[in-house]
Parts: C-alpha cells; sequence; structure tokens
C-alpha cells in the first residue's frame, strides 16, 4: 500500500516502476488484492496520458503572475502619433484648460499652476521683485493630457516662470542639550533663511515635436 501512495505522487517512469514492484511483490492474488490491483491500473492509465518531462505547475516552475505580452511594434507607433496629434489639436484651440506643472527647484519637488506660493528653504542670490525660469520641469499637465519627461522635459517645451515677492527668515527654533549632575547646559537658536516665490505663468509650446 505504500508502495501505491509513493506511485501515485511520484508520476512519470519512476511510479511506474513502484506501480510494476507492488504488482510483482504482492500480486493479484495478495492480502487486499482487488484493491490494490484497481489503483494500480487507474494510477497506469493516468500517467499513460502524462507527458514525458511532466512538471506540476507551481509558484516555481511558473511565475504568480500572468504573462506579459509586449505590443507590437507598428501599432505602438500609430497609438503614439495619433496620440501626438490629438495634443497638438487641443494646444492649437487652446482648449487645454488651466496647466500644472512639477518643478524641481533648491532640491526639492514642487507640483504648482498660476499664481501659486512656494516657500523656499534657501537663500537665493536675487533680489525681490526679480524674475526667474525653472528650468527643471519634471511634468506638465491639463484637464485631457500629460506630458513626462525622462526624467526632464526640454526646455523649448514647456516654460516656467515666478517672481521673489519676499526673502525672510524662518521663526528661531531651540536647541537644548544638558547633562544631568555633569552641570552642562547648551542652547542654541536655528533661523533659516527663506524666500517665497509667486509662479506667474506656465507655458507650453504651440506644437510638439
Amino acid at each position: 500500500m505504500a508502495a501505491n501512495i509513493v506511485a501515485s505522487v511520484l508520476p512519470g517512469a519512476f511510479g511506474r516502476l513502484l506501480s510494476v514492484c507492488s504488482r510483482n511483490i504482492l500480486g493479484p492474488t495478495g492480502p487486499g488484492s482487488a484493491s490494490l490491483w484497481s489503483a494500480c491500473q487507474r494510477f497506469n492509465s493516468q500517467s499513460a496520458s502524462y507527458p514525458q518531462r511532466y512538471v506540476p505547475k507551481t509558484s516555481l516552475s511558473s511565475p504568480p503572475w500572468p504573462e506579459v505580452v509586449l505590443p507590437d511594434p507598428v501599432e505602438e507607433t500609430r497609438h503614439h502619433a495619433e496620440v501626438v496629434r490629438k495634443v497638438n489639436e487641443l494646444i492649437a484651440r487652446g482648449q487645454y484648460g488651466r496647466l500644472f506643472a512639477v518643478v524641481h527647484f533648491a532640491s526639492h519637488q514642487w507640483k504648482v499652476t498660476a499664481e501659486d506660493l512656494i516657500l523656499i528653504e534657501n537663500e537665493l542670490d536675487i533680489k525681490c521683485g526679480d524674475r526667474i525660469r525653472l528650468e527643471k520641469v519634471l511634468l506638465v499637465g491639463a484637464d485631457n493630457f500629460t506630458l513626462l519627461g525622462k526624467p526632464l522635459l526640454r526646455k523649448d517645451l514647456v516654460r516656467v516662470e515666478a517672481t521673489v515677492i519676499e526673502k525672510t527668515e524662518s521663526w528661531p527654533k531651540i536647541n537644548m542639550k544638558f547633562k544631568k549632575r555633569k552641570n552642562f547646559r547648551r542652547k542654541k537658536i536655528i533661523v533659516n533663511a527663506q524666500t517665497v516665490l509667486r509662479i506667474n505663468t506656465i507655458e507650453i509650446a504651440p506644437q510638439l515635436l
């Protein structure tokens, strides 16, 4: 019976070998011969339907996620051209709505739109009232489309301008250190420079190349 159980677990040539050995040892007239003989016959009929190098389908033999099918390059190129044409039509008619952009400035990323105020925790070497251009634009979008950079968009594709409206300092932060029973106490006041920018305009090129 143990040989029959092992044979049912291990399909293939090894399982058939165990089933043959069990038939030779017990024979059709041994104890429990009827049930054992019928089990061996069923296993032989099932194992005959398996391919030679049958491997059970598990998470080790095949990944748990579905197979990724890459799109046809010709179809992808056609779809890209169609999307660019629709975006150019929206830009030409001016029906794209309010633009927004994600810019990288002063080691931070900011999602901005027109007339927004952003607080920069840094001192810029410019005067109040000066206009600057934020050249590192990662993304620009509207109601119906979004343009992503890899990682930046071209400078001739989008233009984001801002004005410095205030240069100030942050509220003082007190850093206090002391050690008990050591008569040690140290007080440090931290003040950081800040710059406030107002986003004036976000403009996009009249046509995508």
